[in-house]
């Protein structure tokens, strides 16, 4: 558990521009006053960002992920988060560059 908390300690401290971006629309309850957490574990899996009110989990992708290996990773990860009643929704990294506010919208809504 201990490895865990070093792990999500260290991604929080080394966001992507991406998620560093995001992260400054979803901290302190800024939209819909829902609260969010950045890089949490949830079983065997650390997650880009979650909010536990709303079970739902937002993953933001870049390039790595659209090779047929990652996908796969990604069905079966997404698969055992819904089966933990959360749902998942993902973005993009070009997403938050060309329409944060849509992403934001998105989110709101789901």
């Amino acid at each position: 558990m201990k490895a865990i908390k070093n792990i999500t300690r260290a991604l929080r401290k080394n966001q992507t521009p991406w998620e560093s971006r995001l992260w400054r629309v979803l901290r302190n309850r800024q939209v819909n006053n829902l609260k969010f957490r950045r890089q949490c574990n949830i079983g065997p899996y650390i997650v880009d960002f979650c909010c536990y009110e709303k079970k739902l989990i937002v993953e933001l992708d870049g390039s790595q992920h659209l090779g047929s290996e990652n996908r796969g990773r990604d069905q079966e990860r997404d698969s055992f988060l819904r089966d933990k009643g959360f749902q998942v929704i993902r973005f993009h990294n070009n997403e938050i560059n060309e329409n944060l506010e849509g992403v934001v919208e998105t989110i709101i809504n789901f």
